[in-house]
């Protein structure tokens, strides 16, 4: 296994977007080279597997522009608002997204979406013991949000079945289906160790 360390040479910021900014880094490569790297920086996101007492879990669809078409997905949002800890924000997009909130929450996954071209870290919740919940009046994404809840075993057979694309909903119901099969064996506390999310 190498040990070089890859030390930056320099950095700078290319694309400042409403979420996401562009950096573009010159990094030290073995044997005395150097390489340019094309960052995306991403607050990070937090998702939640809201599993009810028959097995169902919520997923929501909404319209995705990249792709142009909607998506069914998890409960989800980004995590930009300062100092806002990742359990918290899952718990208010639960609320947000789906008008629910739950008695038990556990860290289900932690995911880093696609590492060689950015620094997106999700960490992805399981919610249960789920009862609704007033909201207020949706806005935005939100107002053209549809949910539904699924059985867990449909669900997974849909993202097997290439119906479910989208990753942290992939991530999220394959994860579910695994702790349920072993009694929920393994689950890490809601406030567990997230390396990957930023300081």
């Amino acid at each position: 296994m190498s040990t070089h360390q890859h030390a930056v040479e320099s950095s700078e910021v290319v694309f400042e977007g409403r979420v996401i900014s562009v950096r573009k880094d010159i990094v030290s490569m073995p044997g005395h080279t150097s390489s340019q790297r094309d960052v995306v920086v991403h607050p990070g996101a937090v998702g939640v597997v809201a599993l009810d007492d028959r097995g169902r879990v919520l997923l929501v669809t909404q319209y995705r522009h990249p792709v142009g078409r909607r998506l069914e997905e998890l409960p989800a949002g980004l995590l930009d608002v300062p100092g806002e800890p990742a359990l918290a924000a899952a718990q208010r997009e639960l609320v947000e997204e789906a008008g629910l909130v739950a008695d038990t929450w556990h860290v289900l996954v932690d995911t880093l979406t696609s590492p060689g071209m950015s620094d997106e870290a999700i960490r992805i919740f399981l919610a249960r013991g789920v009862s609704e919940v007033e909201r207020d009046v949706q806005e935005h994404e939100e107002a053209e949000m549809t949910a539904e809840w699924l059985d867990l075993d449909l669900a997974v057979r849909r993202v097997l079945a290439g119906e479910i694309e989208n990753a942290m909903c992939v991530v999220g119901l394959l994860a579910a289906d695994r702790v349920v099969r072993t009694d929920f064996a393994g689950l890490r506390p809601s406030d567990a160790p997230w390396p990957g999310q930023k300081t």
